[in-house]
């Protein structure tokens, strides 16, 4: 609902406004309803709010309690907060504004650092004790809303995007051969708490860090996914009862936590057409949908239209659809790559952007399907890593990674060049304890790893720089947990999502239910010619791109070639992840 940022001196000199105003530009976009500032000697903070819960300007941050002598910055929502306000109260805390911010700061006067234990929603905040001098940052349990950070022995500085640290100026923003690797073995994933720069880092989710004005820091992991079956055997009819009932209650109550009106990104998929289904089965009246598509190319759909509309029919929504040429799709490109916090290969970035500015216009809030496909075992590459043979990162490599180790030998230059640093990070995923079989180990990672960076980040920064927050109630924290014991092979039945599409026959229309897995439709980042492929030439044959001297330039002179048989064996375009980076890397380190 807001951007966030702030910087703690260790070297004595107080914050300058300079830097938090520099900062604050770069995330201006995430809250447009109002800008504020605090200063505290060595430390300064900023925030841009998105008006969601208690509009008035009491809930203005950042938010002083001056009878606790804390001080917060806070993006996200908290979805309980009526509940812990009432708790609070109870134990003698008084409250000066409506909102859940305010909860958040009175949550960690009275249980500290437990008081992580108690939020339940998505969150990055910031809390300054003036009194004991001591910063406090959260990040929330799936990651869903982002902190990036630079930390050296004269400051620290937070953000919610790496932009409002790039503002400032003084970054390395030398290239980390890690996260290279990562970025192009998994899908434009860079884990945390890496990125692609060596100066910036980012808060890994379900982590919490305290720093003292001295610098010193100490930094734990507050929540883990445990995948293992429960004590009690439940049956199948058992099993989806309780998923029904859980995700229920996460989109009720991520339509109801809010003094605005909440809308569904209704892609014409199971997942969003079930937020639907459910939204009408809690008996919600005029629903607020919004579809976009793209122009077909080759003998691929541009939309899904065909089956969001069934489902606008079907429950009488209240139906925003816009349709985008592939001439506006690359006019508008360079938009959506500069609101990326980090490169992101997925097609349907530029979808989200244009979709989300046309959302932005009817409502504030949005539900959103990401993260079903992960929980519930929806991809096709799941199986197919159930039936291989091998270790477990074998498995998981031959289905998933877009490069094998060996192509990044001919695709980067020597000084790019790793160890095999991607398949030495996932085997240590999958073996991580409280994961019962390969496939719950596959899964947890996907869940607590994977999706925070693709697609969750996507979504979070294309909605958010035309101020919309979506919510997911698919990653809702307790369904998470719920679907994390449920035993793989339940999952994967009737070719993935078996318990969504049990929960969803009778709800929707079978032609939804029963369609074949479809993907946010952009054929034109995927099947590249024309002046796609004009485009991509220009930009990988730049002056800057050739004197970055980061790919080897037969590797891309190949690409070029034939760009539409180099495809990834997730089915992503080769040539569009090295120009997405490219790109982006010229966008954001102009000289």
């Amino acid at each position: 609902m807001c951007g966030i940022c702030g910087e703690l001196r260790f070297d004595g000199a107080a914050v300058e406004s300079r830097t938090i105003d520099a900062m604050m530009q770069a995330i201006e976009r995430r809250g447009p309803d109002n800008a504020g500032q605090f200063f505290d000697g060595s430390l300064g903070f900023g925030h841009r709010r998105l008006s969601i819960i208690d509009l008035s300007e009491k809930s203005n941050q950042p938010l002083h309690d001056a009878a606790l002598q804390m001080v917060l910055v806070f993006n996200g929502t908290i979805y309980n907060y009526k509940a812990l306000r009432k708790e609070l109260a109870q134990k003698g805390y008084t409250f000066f504004t409506e909102g859940d911010s305010e909860v958040i700061i009175k949550a960690y006067h009275h249980w500290g650092k437990e008081c992580l234990q108690h939020f339940y929603g998505m969150f990055a905040f910031a809390i300054w004790d003036l009194q004991k001098q001591q910063l406090f940052a959260a990040r929330d349990r799936m990651g869903i809303k982002p902190l990036y950070f630079q930390h050296d022995n004269k400051k620290f500085r937070f953000a919610s995007n790496m932009q409002s640290l790039l503002n400032v100026g003084d970054v390395d923003t030398n290239l980390d051969a890690l996260a290279l690797h990562n970025l192009f073995s998994l899908h434009a994933v860079v884990p945390a708490p890496r990125t692609l720069f060596k100066g910036i880092k980012k808060m890994k989710p379900a982590h919490a860090l305290l720093i003292d004005a001295n610098g010193q820091v100490d930094e734990w992991q507050y929540w883990d996914l445990r995948a293992k079956r429960p004590d009690k055997i439940l049956s199948e009819p058992e099993w989806i009862d309780a998923i029904h009932a859980a995700l229920r209650k996460a989109v009720k109550i991520r339509k109801e936590v809010a003094d605005v009106p909440v809308g569904v990104l209704l892609s014409g998929g199971l997942d969003s057409s079930l937020l639907v289904a459910l939204l009408a089965e809690a008996e919600v009246k005029d629903i607020l949908t919004f579809s976009i598509g793209f122009e077909d190319i080759a003998d691929e759909k541009g939309s899904e239209f065909e089956f969001s509309d069934a489902v606008v029919e079907k429950f009488q929504t209240k139906h925003h659809k816009m349709h985008v040429s592939n001439d506006e799709v690359l006019k508008r490109l360079p938009e959506a790559v500069a609101n990326m916090a980090e490169p992101m290969f997925g097609q349907d970035a530029v979808a989200f952007y244009l979709l989300s500015e046309q959302v932005s216009q009817h409502v504030k809030v949005v539900q959103s399907g990401q993260g079903a496909d992960e929980v519930f075992a929806g991809y096709f590459w799941y199986p197919r890593m159930a039936d291989a043979s091998g270790t477990p990162i074998e498995r998981f490599r031959q289905h998933y990674f877009d490069r094998d180790h060996a192509e990044f030998a001919q695709m980067l230059t020597p000084n790019y060049l790793t160890e095999d640093y991607s398949s030495m990070l996932m085997d240590e995923l999958l073996h991580s304890p409280q994961a019962e079989t390969f496939m719950d180990a596959v899964l947890r990672a996907d869940v607590t790893t994977l999706v925070v960076d693709d697609p969750v980040k996507r979504v979070d920064n294309m909605t958010m720089a035309w101020g919309l927050e979506a919510r997911v109630p698919f990653l809702d924290q307790h369904l998470v947990e719920l679907a994390a014991q449920m035993p793989p092979e339940l999952k994967l039945k009737s070719d993935g999502k078996h318990p969504l599409k049990i929960i969803s026959r009778g709800l929707l229309p079978d032609k939804v239910i029963d369609r074949p897995k479809g993907y946010f439709p952009m054929p034109a980042l995927k099947y590249v010619r024309g002046e796609f492929l004009d485009f991509m030439a220009d930009i990988l044959n730049s002056q800057a791109c050739i004197e970055r001297g980061l790919y080897q330039r037969s590797y891309v002179d190949q690409l070029l070639a034939n760009p539409e048989s180099q495809l990834t064996r997730l089915n992503g375009s080769k040539l569009w992840h090295l120009t997405l980076l490219e790109y982006w890397l010229q966008t954001n380190l102009k000289s």
